[in-house]
């Protein structure tokens, strides 16, 4: 696949690549070198300018961005950096709002049984601005997995946060993916996170390399 922004400014160029179900894979790469587009067109996100995406065999940008919606609130979990948590809502709301929206009736249920997975049982009450960065990426993570989705994608899960926190968080995220046996597409700088992948996906100058 390939994205550009006009003429001269090409983000990926020719990136092709294929990932099985329940695979691990770490995309790394200096920054600038096309990690988080190329996560974004993978995910639906973000078009590309040529090229196509599969999921279980779905074009998905032969859907319209409904239908991207659509497949990503069945099949797709996300964790970014920035977190990504509503202020107005709380912890339980935060995680149970995607699965409102997907017409769960058993919302509120299974978020809580996913805080209490990620050890936020007594936090299910409280509001992002009260809850420390590592306790908003767990909130994160239990969103993410709420859904049981067949694929998450992760941009920089631990880079707003102290090594020691980072570390107890990739430690969740991986223990949760074995026990849903996900598969994980995890954008990342840091190579002892890399290591713990099956797979590595190298860019450099919106290029794959070997």
């Amino acid at each position: 696949m390939c994205k550009r922004i006009g003429e001269s400014l090409v983000i990926l160029s020719n990136v092709s690549l294929e990932i099985n179900r329940g695979d691990t894979v770490a995309i790394l790469g200096a920054s600038g070198s096309g990690k988080s587009t190329l996560l974004g067109i993978m995910a639906g996100l973000d078009e590309p300018t040529a090229g196509k995406v599969y999921i279980e065999g779905m074009d998905i940008f032969s859907l319209d961005e409904d239908g991207r919606a659509k497949l990503r609130g069945e099949r797709v979990g996300f964790v970014f950096q920035s977190f990504h948590l509503l202020p107005a809502l709380t912890a339980l709301e935060n995680v149970m709002l995607p699965l409102e929206l997907a017409g769960k009736r058993d919302a509120r249920e299974k978020a809580g049984e996913i805080l209490d997975r990620v050890g936020l049982k007594e936090r299910r009450g409280h509001y992002p601005r009260e809850l420390s960065g590592g306790e908003q990426q767990r909130v994160a993570i239990a969103r993410a997995f709420a859904g049981d989705p067949k694929i998450l994608f992760a941009d920089e899960p631990t880079g707003n946060l102290d090594s020691g926190t980072g570390e107890n968080i990739i430690e969740l995220m991986f223990g949760l993916n074995r026990e849903h046996g996900t598969t994980l597409i995890l954008v990342t700088h840091d190579a002892e996170i890399a290591r713990r992948c099956e797979r590595k996906i190298r860019l450099k100058s919106g290029e794959r390399i070997e």
